[in-house]
């Protein structure tokens, strides 16, 4: 993937796009946790779908010759992935810490290299294990359940979508497909929202929350997205999955900073857990598959939901 390889001036810009990125997601996340209030959860994730959809038709302009049936079809389910990803995130996010959302939520793509990883790799099973435990403490019945499920069900969505992009970038050349799963996913929110009962999403809608939800779709899915490409080229794939581990950790520190969700000591032994589980995968993985080229599975661009979840 890398043209070149890493130097260590070219390693420091890599790492400094990389976190960069992840603290985009992060603060973008912590803004759109901030207007749940106003729009609710369902809302805010399909304000930002609706932009970023047009934002990637925009950027990408995708042309019938670039897609075979099967990749078409594969890039629309994309898109239905993306949007579950989104809803379920948002929705976990409206009743469980910022950190806590994105550590249960990184179990997607972490399961994803457990089942794929040999020998040691699998042992970091047990961290993440006792990662989820100390996250959801179900010896105090405190965390909330269903915050818990909407989580763990944005996981699922994430490993799927890992398994979909694979299909997709084998046949799809560039970010043509996102200009079409995008908008599906805008789409597939818009459905969602109509269907909900009590959604008011529409009628609270101003020309001020349009303009953050414009903001919202830059911060989330086109700059970090254009960092993390940026760091791909500086980094080897294996560092930068590695990188990308820490994801969780800044979701506790812009919880912390943003919205002064403070973690308990057990919330951030859990994080911590999960961020070592998915550090531990990605070092194994180094060891057996040296020469791999391709993009990390943890949280790797385009492999990682562009900027929507966490």
């Amino acid at each position: 993937m890398n043209g070149t390889a890493p130097t260590p001036v070219r390693s420091r810009a890599g790492v400094g796009m990389a976190i960069s990125s992840m603290m985009c997601v992060q603060i973008g996340l912590a803004v759109s946790v901030g207007l749940i209030d106003q729009l609710g959860a369902a809302g805010v994730s399909w304000l930002r779908l609706v932009w970023a959809g047009l934002i990637m038709l925009v950027l990408a302009r995708p042309r019938p010759r670039d897609f075979t049936a099967s990749t078409f079809r594969s890039s629309a389910l994309l898109g239905v992935v993306t949007a579950g990803i989104t809803l379920l995130f948002m929705a976990a996010a409206s009743r469980l810490p910022l950190g806590t959302a994105v550590a249960l939520e990184f179990l997607g793509p972490l399961g994803v290299s457990l089942v794929r990883g040999r020998g040691s790799s699998r042992a970091w099973a047990v961290a993440a294990a006792a990662g989820v435990l100390l996250l959801t403490e179900p010896w105090q019945g405190s965390a909330d359940p269903v915050g818990i499920a909407f989580a763990l069900a944005a996981a699922v969505c994430w490993a799927a979508y890992i398994l979909l992009t694979q299909r997709v970038g084998d046949g799809v050349g560039g970010i043509k497909a996102l200009a079409v799963s995008m908008p599906v996913a805008a789409l597939t929110a818009t459905f969602v929202v109509l269907l909900l009962p009590g959604q008011q999403v529409f009628s609270a809608l101003t020309p001020r929350l349009v303009l953050i939800g414009l903001g919202l779709a830059v911060l989330l899915p086109v700059v970090p997205f254009i960092l993390e490409l940026l760091a791909l080229r500086r980094l080897t794939a294996a560092a930068f999955g590695i990188l990308m581990c820490l994801e969780p950790a800044f979701g506790v520190i812009v919880g912390v900073v943003a919205l002064h969700q403070i973690p308990s000591v057990v919330t951030a032994l859990g994080v911590a857990c999960v961020v070592a589980a998915g550090i531990g995968v990605q070092r194994s993985a180094t060891r057996t598959e040296p020469s791999s080229a391709h993009t990390a599975d943890l949280g790797g661009s385009p492999l990682r939901p562009p900027m929507l979840d966490g």
